[in-house]
């Protein structure tokens, strides 16, 4: 391979850059020998250093990893018991950063304690049994509570093992090999690899600050979808939360488009309480049409797997008689526990200060980053979207810096390998060096 001729940019970056496309796209394959930093500065007519200064690039994103006096090897990309677009958000994992912006998890330490909850729950119960195997899926406690503060009045309730549970259990019920479901691009990339796997064609709607746009949904309509899957509040990747008159237009898109009726909405609130923004919901509009996912993993715990979903009553009945043939129901025991989070002052107290200290990093990040003269809007939750010139080429620089990103591609319709123009920024680990990481983020997005 003639890296004379594939470098064109002799920069650390510049070479970095290059071999990370080579690497990604298999021409460098996983485990095989890189050169030695020696003979590559021969062949660019570069120093030494500035090889060093790249293959620390590729080492930082995960790509090599130097094995002392053998040498430096590529590392594999893929993990293959993950669905695609998450083996590309996986890659690089390998290696430490000094701040990882790419997890979407949320802050450990603005999660509330559960010691109590489970304390609470141990002293009343004699351990994990129950009376019946066919008892309801959904304790009616759990369930008031749920009632008494969800966006619309739902016609039935349950509680499953988080949210992607619920999606996939309704989009299984709803969608057939070639079936069309309407989408935000970009979305959550999950949802893209559920939709490749149920056989369904994937129909994108443009995004703006308020999420998806009435436009986009119209035309998208003229192409017979029988789902539209949605995120009401802190879309991933763009941070953007629905307002009430933006979903009343989109219920008006719906009631007005004559195949409007056919569709069943989803919509996925994966962030719940951290958010800025009120629970918004077409529902309000079209209570017989929507199915409302509410996730507590960002607000209370993600290993809680737990989520509530609400869905009209006959398809309600379906996902529950599934579910029977699976795990049958979600644990009552976490339910409980669940239900003691949701009402422990305390707790609430906790989620308000996990929501107040977001929104301030989201501020925070987005003020550093238009500083240095690039484009970054404040969103809501834990994610932000940020615009760059070039994906690969701020992806290492900011490896060069150790700071690592979720590359923008897989969370648009074209998946990976389609340059999106952006890097998916999450703010879970991100407690201080607001004006530092803002810099950096803005560098990298006006890299070429």
């Amino acid at each position: 391979m003639d890296l004379a001729e594939l470098v064109t940019d002799r920069s650390p970056a510049g070479i970095a850059a290059t071999l990370a496309r080579l690497i990604r796209s298999g021409e460098i394959a996983a485990d095989e020998r890189m050169p030695t930093v020696r003979d590559v500065a021969a062949q660019l007519r570069v120093s030494p250093g500035t090889v060093s200064g790249a293959w620390h690039a590729l080492a930082e994103a995960g790509l090599v990893r130097t094995r002392g006096r053998a040498g430096t090897f590529v590392l594999s990309q893929r993990s293959t018991w993950l669905p695609p677009r998450y083996r590309d958000l996986a890659a690089g994992d390998q290696v430490p950063y000094r701040v990882d912006l790419s997890s979407g998890t949320p802050d450990p330490q603005l999660l509330p304690p559960l010691g109590g909850a489970f304390a609470r729950l141990a002293r009343r119960t004699q351990g994990a049994t129950t009376s019946s195997y066919l008892g309801p899926a959904l304790i009616a406690p759990l369930e008031r509570r749920l009632r008494a503060d969800w966006p619309f009045v739902p016609e039935a309730l349950t509680v499953v093992d988080g949210a992607m549970d619920g999606l996939s259990r309704v989009l299984e019920l709803r969608v057939r090999l070639g079936s069309r479901v309407a989408v935000e691009n970009p979305s959550f990339p999950p949802f893209y690899d559920l939709l490749d796997h149920l056989g369904a064609q994937t129909l994108g709607v443009d995004v703006d600050e308020h999420g998806m746009t009435p436009d986009g949904l119209s035309r998208a309509l003229d192409a017979g979808p029988g789902v539209v899957l949605l995120q009401p509040r802190a879309h991933n990747p763009t941070g953007a939360s629905l307002t009430a008159a933006r979903a009343a237009e989109l219920a008006d898109v719906l009631r007005r488009h004559p195949r409007g009726a056919d569709v069943l909405v989803v919509e996925d609130d994966h962030s719940g309480s951290i958010c800025q923004a009120p629970d918004v919901s077409l529902g309000t509009h079209l209570p017989g049409q929507v199915v409302h996912v509410r996730s507590f993993s960002k607000s209370h715990g993600p290993d809680l797997r737990i989520a509530a979903m609400s869905a009209p009553a006959d398809l309600m009945r379906d996902v529950v008689a599934r579910r029977m043939l699976g795990p049958g129901w979600t644990s009552r025991m976490l339910q409980e526990v669940l239900l003691e989070l949701l009402t422990d002052s305390t707790v609430r107290e906790s989620v308000a200060q996990a929501r107040t200290a977001y929104a301030l990093r989201q501020r925070e990040v987005s003020r550093a980053v238009r500083a240095t003269g690039a484009t970054l809007r404040a969103g809501d939750g834990l994610n932000m979207w940020l615009p760059v010139v070039d994906e690969r080429a701020a992806s290492v620089h900011l490896a060069a810096l150790g700071i690592r990103c979720a590359p923008g591609a897989p969370f648009t319709t074209g998946g990976p390998g389609t340059p999106s123009g952006h890097l998916r920024i999450s703010l879970g680990q991100v407690r201080h060096g607001y004006e530092e990481i803002g810099t950096a983020l803005g560098a990298a997005a006006q890299q070429r």
